[in-house]
Order: structure tokens, then C-alpha cells, then sequence
């Protein structure tokens, strides 16, 4: 079962009509970025232009993202497998690329429900994609800021599709390095994780310059001279984002160490800047 996506703009002037998306397309975004590097067609000329000077001196940003998003499979796999998670809130969601988390965790467990929130216009857009849900499940889509936590938990989207008294898996992919002010990403998390039951599980990544700092760092630079501020962090600023939880094993690491198949391992830990943590809810 799916539920098309949220938030479409209504048109005041004529009820019933939705008013056109404005892309701006002349302004890069994280999200269309993301997709060019990861080989995907959503993108304009403004995101290619971005991702073409952060990539002079970040070279191996399109690895690291390929192993985030491997990262993002092999723990919706290991949840909905080892854990018996059947509820996954995907914030950040950004735009569709296979497999998508919901195809990941109803190939274990068709019966999973997944609710993906994202901000982008583009991404709500190409919303259907992410709605294409096994019939024993159901997938929903929530036009909503990361920085409302409220709106997000309060969503019909999210109260419809989920049983809030069950465990809820929250998804941080790729993230919090945009919210660069260390109290409110804290905040942000803290408000996300309060209301949800026990057992419920936190599941987050975030940039980091530990391993290749000048890479790195000057990537980050260009992001932020784009007008899309971006932040590294390292092991310890990232593990205080689990204060209160219970870290799984590996614990924080980077996203390719975390339970890895063949193809993480042939990864050199040079070209993955990303650290990952998954940790449940007491």
C-alpha cells in the first residue's frame, strides 16, 4: 500500500490546483549533488557545476557516498533480519536510487512500513518512486525540514502509516553534516528520539575529515563557499550523538567497517569519509 506524498503545494487562487514547484534549478543542492556523483539523471547544471569544483579537491567524495549508501542497505537488511524492525522514518531521504531502503527491508520483511521526509522540491517531485511499497507494506512520503521535528512526528503521513507504539527505526543518512551548530544537531536528534517507544533505533552518518583531512576539509570548504553549509566531525563529536543509547556492534565507525560485505572491505579507508553508528533505544 503507498500514500502519495505530502505536502504538495495547494493553489489558493484555484482550490483543488496544485500550484507549480519552484526547483531552482540555479541554486546547487545537496540532494541533486548527491544524485550527479552517484551517476543519477535529477540533477541541473548549477549541481553539476557544484559537484565538479568540490570534486577537484574532494576526488573521493563519490566513493564515500557510494559506501554511505551500501552502509544504508546493509543496516536495513541487518534490522529488519536480525532485529525484527518493521518501521523505518527516513529522514533526509533525498532522491530515489535503488535499491531504496523500502525495497531493502520488504525484501526481508514485505510487510515493512517506511516513511521517507525530505525538503527538496525535486525530491517531492520524484516522491512516486519511493512509494512503489510490496502490497503487505505500505510507504508514505512527508514534504517536511529535518529542523521540525515535531511537524515530521506529527505528520499524518507518520501517524497513519506507523504503529507508534512499536519500535521505529529513525534514519540519518547523510545529514547532520548540514546542520553545522553542534547544540542544534544535538537538539534535533534529542527531539527525534524522545517521543519514540523503547527499542526503537537511531541510525546515523555524518561526514568526516579523520582520515583525510586536507581532502576532505577542502571539499568541505567548497560546499560551504556554495552556499550549502557542511561540517566534518570526528569519532568523538559523532559518538555524543548516541549518549543515552546502546551503540551496536561495531559501534561508531566508518561506514564501510560497519558489518562489511566483500566489496566494503576491498574499500580503502582513506576514500570513505563517513562515520556511521547504529544504537537502540533502552
Amino acid at each position: 500500500m503507498v500514500e502519495r506524498a505530502g505536502g504538495a503545494k495547494s493553489d489558493p487562487e484555484h482550490p483543488g490546483r496544485s500550484r507549480p514547484i519552484d526547483l531552482k534549478t540555479d541554486v546547487p543542492h545537496s540532494a541533486r549533488i548527491y544524485d550527479y556523483l552517484l551517476g543519477g539523471k535529477d540533477n541541473f547544471l548549477a549541481d553539476r557545476q557544484a559537484a565538479a569544483e568540490i570534486t577537484k579537491d574532494w576526488v573521493n567524495l563519490p566513493t564515500s557516498m557510494r559506501a554511505n549508501r551500501d552502509f544504508m542497505s546493509r543496516v536495513a537488511r541487518h534490522l529488519a533480519a536480525e532485529h525484527d524492525v518493521r518501521q523505518f522514518l527516513d529522514i533526509g531521504a533525498g532522491l530515489p536510487t535503488s535499491p531504496n531502503l523500502h525495497e531493502v527491508a520488504q525484501e526481508v520483511a514485505p510487510e515493512s512500513r517506511i516513511v521517507y521526509v525530505d525538503n527538496d522540491p525535486i525530491v517531492l517531485v520524484h516522491a512516486r518512486a519511493l512509494l512503489t511499497s510490496d502490497p503487505a507494506g505500505r510507504t508514505a512520503y512527508v514534504d517536511a525540514d529535518l529542523r521540525d521535528p515535531e511537524a515530521i512526528l506529527g505528520s499524518p503521513q507518520v501517524r497513519e502509516t506507523f504503529d507508534l507504539g512499536r519500535p521505529i527505526a529513525l534514519s540519518l543518512i547523510a545529514v547532520l553534516q548540514f546542520i553545522c551548530d553542534e547544540q542544534e544537531a544535538h537538539t534535533i536528534v534529542r527531539r527525534l528520539m524522545e517521543p519514540l517507544p523503547a527499542g526503537s533505533i537511531l541510525v546515523l552518518t555524518t561526514v568526516t575529515a579523520d582520515h583525510a583531512p586536507d581532502e576532505v576539509n577542502g571539499g568541505v570548504a567548497t560546499y560551504n563557499a556554495r552556499g550549502i553549509p557542511t561540517k566534518a566531525r570526528g569519532k568523538a563529536e559523532v559518538e555524543r550523538f548516541f549518549d543515552g543509547l546502546e551503540l551496536l556492534d561495531p559501534g561508531v565507525t566508518l561506514v564501510s567497517h560497519w558489518h562489511p560485505d566483500d566489496e566494503a572491505r576491498a574499500m580503502d579507508d582513506m576514500h570513505v569519509h563517513m562515520y556511521g553508528g547504529v544504537a537502540l533505544k533502552p
